[in-house]
């Protein structure tokens, strides 16, 4: 049995998710800087409008300059760069800030007319800036985010988390309200949401600013290769989606008229508690089973998925106590693969290798399921268990027969041979589990080296 190498130290990132991470940042980053060059295209040559005007109505230049601020900052302060280059972004992150807060000043101060530049393209027949507050303290909120990063400030860092956060909430709040009114749910009216032309830059620049604090601080537990960060990401989604399917559905079958109003709040809430329960069943069971991996990497032999020696003393001692307490005959078989060294040095490592396996193989085939079958190092094997003194001699007897029945299928250079030595104690014996250990390897050096006189 090979065990999985896949789990890595709990505070080392998963190289492969950096590697995703990287592209979805920078597809997520050419989308916006397109965007804005669109709105700066359409706003300096109105002919293109026909063509391009879906994607820029209910914008205007000043968001555009916004966006590609962010955009530029976002570049300069990627964490492979220069920390000059990196400086450099901190203060193009200025820019958007200033912009963001002039813009929050012309919305709520309405002036007549409106600064042209922050005025909406001709498509939107209002002639008002057409932009609430909440998306440009969004915005403003992001260009703060940009000037704190890669600092070495502790405090500074624990900030940028926290304004992380924040910003992410409002990014839920902007795209639910936004989900929400496209399903004419709450009575809401086009003129209480974000124009998607607005929303999708900001949910791309939140989503690039998270995955580029996902380096460090609080959000490096999706990074991670540890249990907590594969559960993590995991089951993020999952959380992240239920509340806007629970509160649809509510909408839905009140809005339809499908259920009475106490019923289906009854059935939605019995529902949300049967998936919660799902949920908890899956994250823990997932938990045992990665602790199930963790155990065996930790008290198995990652070549022949026998226990190693620390697992092998682990489980022995209490296969022994539990053998002394109900009184039955305890026995430890030490075995040796013969030739070993000889197999390295002139068929190659991977041979040697190849025999070892086989070897584990034949002791997992030759012994019951509750014996402890452990693999010490180099050559060395060794199983315990409830065995009468006749009851491991036939075992012993059966290892070799196992080993002849191999060779017999395979032309081999150097044949499959094992030396045994074996001792077995009866129940009144308080003998401790190394030194019925150390009689039994004496008992298989007795062996190999009757083997050798008999050759010689």
């Amino acid at each position: 049995m090979r065990l999985p190498t896949s789990i890595l130290p709990p505070g080392e990132p998963d190289p492969t998710w950096l590697r995703r991470l990287f592209i979805a940042q920078w597809i997520g980053l050419a989308l916006v800087f397109l965007l804005a060059l669109a709105t700066f295209a359409v706003w300096l040559i109105p002919d293109l409008d026909p063509a391009l005007g879906f994607l820029v109505d209910h914008t205007s230049p000043a968001m555009a300059l916004v966006e590609l601020g962010c955009v530029f900052s976002l570049v300069l302060t990627e964490p492979s760069n220069r920390p000059f280059t990196a400086l450099v972004g901190r203060y193009f992150a200025a820019v958007p800030a200033l912009l963001s807060m002039v813009a929050i000043v012309i919305v709520a101060v309405p002036l007549s007319p409106v600064p042209g530049f922050f005025q909406d393209l001709p498509v939107n027949p209002s002639g008002q800036p057409g932009l609430s507050p909440q998306p440009l303290a969004a915005f403003l909120l992001i260009a703060v985010i940009l000037l704190l990063v890669r600092t070495d400030n502790e405090h500074v860092r624990s900030a940028s988390d926290a304004l992380v956060c924040c910003l992410c909430l409002i990014a839920l709040v902007l795209a639910s309200q936004d989900l929400f009114g496209k399903l004419s749910l709450f009575s809401l009216t086009p003129g209480d949401l974000v124009s998607p032309q607005v929303l999708l830059p900001f949910s791309l620049l939140t989503l690039v600013v998270a995955f580029r604090q996902a380096s460090h601080g609080v959000f490096s537990i999706f990074l991670g290769g540890g249990i907590g960060s594969r559960i993590a990401r995991g089951f993020a989604p999952v959380l992240i989606l239920w509340p806007f399917v629970r509160e649809i559905a509510e909408a839905q079958l009140a809005f339809r008229g499908l259920l009475p109003a106490h019923y289906s709040t009854a059935l939605l809430t019995s529902f949300a508690v049967a998936f919660s329960l799902l949920l908890l069943l899956t994250i823990v069971w997932r938990i045992n089973e990665m602790e199930k991996e963790i155990h065996d990497l930790t008290l198995r032999d990652d070549l022949t998925g026998l226990y190693n020696m620390r697992g092998f003393y682990l489980l022995a001692e209490q296969t022994l106590r539990l053998a002394q307490r109900t009184q039955q005959p305890f026995a430890v078989l030490f075995l040796d693969l013969d030739g070993l060294k000889q197999i390295n040095d002139h068929l190659g490592h991977n041979v040697g290798s190849a025999y070892l396996r086989e070897t584990g193989a034949i002791l997992e085939k030759n012994f019951r399921n509750s014996d402890i079958k452990g693999r010490f190092g180099g050559d060395e094997f060794v199983v315990a268990g409830q065995f009468t003194a006749v009851g491991i001699e036939l075992a012993a007897s059966r290892l070799r027969a196992a080993a002849d029945e191999q060779n017999a299928k395979i032309a081999r250079t150097y044949p499959l041979s094992f030396s045994i030595g074996y001792v077995t104690t009866d129940h009144y014996s308080n003998e401790p589990l190394k030194d019925m250990v150390t009689r039994a390897d004496n008992l298989m050096y007795d062996d190999k080296r009757r083997k050798k006189k008999a050759r010689a």
